[in-house]
């Protein structure tokens, strides 16, 4: 394999890169707003000569390149988390900004700058005939992965019918190359009581007194949970409260919270909701412990429900997929480091659900996701395109 053609390829489109991924900046596309993007990604897929560029009926871009019946598949969602504080902000976040280095604006890191990474690499692979016999490549674009992450590859596997060998997830690692991530779930926690006037509160039964109660020991849960040598520890912490009062001169009748719930290898969503039950608050004051479901439509209108679960999953540092974009890497840019994310990606569904292999190498840093001010760097575009080109023949070796 000529890795100084592939390199050079890739740096030869730096600056259309860098065009394409400032289009997609300035089209705001949070979760089910995504039909702008979308149809860019459409638009430079078939500009670029993909054999089949397509939208389904969810509304992900699928763009596909060869004609061979096994798939290896590049992943990038497009949807993005909103904008928060405006004042926290130093430039347009829609318009965003260039200098020599960096690209800045909301997405860049999380994550279109992967899907931009992977249209190019794919681009190269077709340049440089770099796609084996019986493969074909697939770059998808899928949507509402910020509200729901994995329902789009649920999609996909289910009614589509795809079936990669595996899947590079292109979310922002820091120049590294990550085999697995933490899991999550969302849990709802809800306790009742009874009204009565503000001015006599011990008529009533104060729904929020005993959800502080819960509180305090949902925190103290978090220091307990189990621990893992690779991914590290689960967590739980609140993260949105809500009640019901009759008025603001009234004991509130119903408190609940929101947790997030990040999972361990070795914990399951059967034994994070027994947690929260078996809580001695929980129980004294028989509050209710659900898991959410999603049923937000997607931009297309539709909808596909789905329980708020989202697997935990670690490829082996030999598999084929580890090994052929560490080999890729070396090849071009020298030894990775070879870790894990901290946050949650489309590998919930794509692994964690249906056991097809994935392995993680993106544009950008963890820590510009959902953070003001978010921006990329080019040389990572470049570095993540070429050694996307180089992942197929490395596999297929």
């Amino acid at each position: 394999m000529n890795f100084d053609a592939i390199k050079k390829a890739a740096e030869s489109y730096e600056k259309d890169m860098t065009r394409f991924l400032r289009d997609l900046v300035r089209i705001p596309s949070e979760s089910a707003e995504e039909e702008g993007v979308v149809k860019r990604i459409k638009e430079e897929m078939e500009k670029l000569g993909f054999d089949k560029a397509e939208i389904d009926p969810m509304g992900n871009v699928l763009g596909f390149m060869g004609d061979g019946d096994k798939i290896i598949a590049f992943d990038g969602h497009i949807d993005t988390v909103g904008l928060g504080e405006m004042s926290n902000w130093t430039f347009d976040p829609y318009e965003g900004y260039e200098t020599d280095t960096e690209i800045g604006g909301r997405g860049t890191s999380d994550q279109e700058g992967g899907l931009v990474s992977a249209v190019y690499g794919a681009k190269i692979m077709k340049d440089l005939s770099l796609i084996p016999e019986g493969y074909k490549i697939l770059v998808t674009g899928t949507v509402q992965e910020e509200d729901c992450d994995g329902l789009c590859w649920q999609y996909i596997h289910n009614e589509l019918g795809i079936k990669p060998e595996f899947v590079v997830i292109t979310e922002p690692t820091d120049k590294g190359i990550y085999r697995g991530q933490r899991g999550r779930m969302e849990i709802r926690v809800e306790v009742k009581g009874v009204s009565c006037h503000g001015s006599a509160p011990e008529r009533g039964d104060n729904a929020i007194y005993k959800m502080a109660d819960i509180i305090t020991e949902i925190r103290d849960l978090n220091d307990r949970l189990h621990y893992d040598e690779f991914l590290g520890k689960g967590t739980v912490t609140v993260s949105q409260s809500f009640y019901n009062s009759p008025s603001r001169c009234a004991v509130a009748d119903m408190a609940a919270v929101s947790l997030d719930r990040r999972l361990t290898d070795g914990e399951t969503w059967e034994s994070a909701l027994e947690e929260v039950r078996e809580l001695p608050s929980v129980k004294k004051y028989g509050a209710e412990v659900t898991m959410y479901t999603y049923e937000r439509p997607s931009w297309t209108g539709l909808v596909y429900p789905t329980e708020c679960y989202f697997p935990t999953w670690v490829i082996p540092e030999e598999h084929p997929a580890t090994l052929a974009v560490v080999e890729a890497h070396k090849g071009m840019y020298g030894e990775p480091r070879v870790d894990k994310w901290t946050f949650s990606t489309n590998g919930v569904s794509i692994m964690g659900r249906y056991g097809i292999p994935c392995i993680g190498f993106g544009p950008g840093a963890e820590a510009q996701a959902h953070a003001p001010n978010e921006k990329t760097w080019k040389e990572d575009l470049v570095r993540c395109a070429a050694v996307y080109a180089a992942i197929p023949l490395n596999y297929k070796k």
